[in-house]
């Protein structure tokens, strides 16, 4: 679709990651048609959403916490090969099972109001009419770059998480890694082998959790984001009120001093790093594992941040918009929350649908009106290899 025309659809989901697609999914389950009534729009090159862009080191084995989607178990993977190769084949064998029809290269530019209560996808590809919106585009795109003085000066590389290309192509340099999250301790420690020199500096100093995660510890976590979407704040992610994991690994970058963390720096000069009291750090490489931010700035035109800074959400529905669903966002930003959001989100907009119902239409000819909890007879797993099947 490379016309100006508009689409009609009923759903426009942005987004083929894990929420993208468990979102996808249940508008199958739910009797909506893809293509028909409702389209699924993502920008990357293929299937597997930010996995597809994680460096070559970070193999499935060393994934911590990976969901299966909804309805196809991913079984049998090898431990040792890349994830982004095992999580897009089997995102790939996902779309292609449930006939989800992802529409790629799609970049969503702007979603603004319409008339007659629709809005207005405008994209690369054209433009469509929906009735609902289901927001799924994550953080990848958009990686968080602190700002320091004497920033610009540095003559060694900057690069962000985003951009790790591995732990060999460090070898014989001197590596500054800043940030306090589980980016930034996993690459300390594969990368302190390589290097001539690591430092790691923290804005905060960083917690490290004992013991297991249990389901408690996790529904207690994934309240305190819920509390701060709900009041219009930007999100923080669950590993930051969780602390960091101390497994074997951890303890031997803190036994060893790999993980001996300094606070942040105060400038930066063109050879490393100065702190106010006279310390200094020379480096040939900033890594800054300093996170991400919700992808939504195609959302600008709608208004929808809040005074905090955040957009308001109470579960995945945006309140200034009952219209439009923010799934992977806050609270379900991880692969089970992903999953648990895109059932609720539908839900959600299944009522939405019923209730905005054009005049003079049934609940029996709308989309809304099919919607049930049975899986289409179409969409089944037959097709997937054997590798990915349940």
């Amino acid at each position: 679709m490379n016309d100006t025309r508009e689409v009609e659809v009923e759903v426009v989901v942005v987004g083929a990651g894990q929420a993208g697609l468990s979102s996808a999914y249940h508008l199958r389950r739910a009797g909506l048609a893809p293509d028909e009534d409702f389209v699924v729009l993502d920008h990357s090159p293929g299937p597997g959403g930010a996995w597809q862009f994680r460096w070559p080191s970070l193999t499935y084995g060393k994934v911590h916490g990976m969901h299966a989607l909804p309805g196809m178990e991913l079984t049998g993977a090898d431990p040792a090969r890349p994830s982004s190769e095992v999580v897009s084949a089997y995102f790939d064998a996902y779309e292609r099972a449930f006939d989800l029809r992802v529409r790629r290269r799609v970049d969503v530019r702007a979603v603004r109001e319409g008339t007659g209560g629709r809005l207005l996808v405008e994209t690369s590809a054209g433009t469509w009419s929906t009735r609902a919106l289901i927001n799924a585009t994550g953080t990848w795109d958009r990686p968080f770059w602190p700002h320091y003085p004497g920033q610009d000066t540095f003559r060694g590389r900057q690069l962000h998480t985003a951009q790790y290309p591995g732990p060999e192509a460090f070898t014989g340099l001197r590596v500054v890694v800043v940030g306090g999250g589980a980016s930034g301790t996993q690459h300390l420690l594969e990368l302190a082998p390589y290097a001539a020199a690591t430092t790691w500096v923290t804005r905060r100093p960083p917690v490290f959790r004992e013991g297991p995660f249990d389901e408690d510890a996790g529904r207690s976590a994934v309240a305190l984001v819920e509390e701060r979407v709900r009041q219009g704040l930007p999100p923080r992610s669950v590993v930051s009120v969780t602390g960091l994991p101390l497994n074997d690994a951890v303890r031997q970058g803190l036994e060893n001093g790999v993980l001996d963390r300094l606070p942040l720096f105060d400038r930066i000069t063109p050879d490393g790093v100065e702190w106010d009291d006279g310390r200094r750090v020379d480096a040939d490489v900033i890594l800054w594992a300093t996170g991400f931010r919700a992808a939504v700035d195609h959302l600008a035109p709608l208004r929808l941040r809040e005074p905090g800074g955040g957009i308001r959400v109470e579960g995945t529905r945006v309140v200034a918009d009952p219209r439009i669903h923010l799934v992977g966002y806050g609270p379900s930003a991880s692969t089970i929350g992903a999953n648990r959001a895109g059932r609720a989100a539908v839900r959600d907009i299944r009522r939405l649908l019923a209730e905005t119902a054009p005049a003079g239409v049934t609940d029996e000819d709308s989309p809304a009106g099919a919607m049930n909890d049975a899986a289409p007879a179409d969409a089944t797993p037959d097709a997937v290899p054997a590798e990915y099947a349940a």
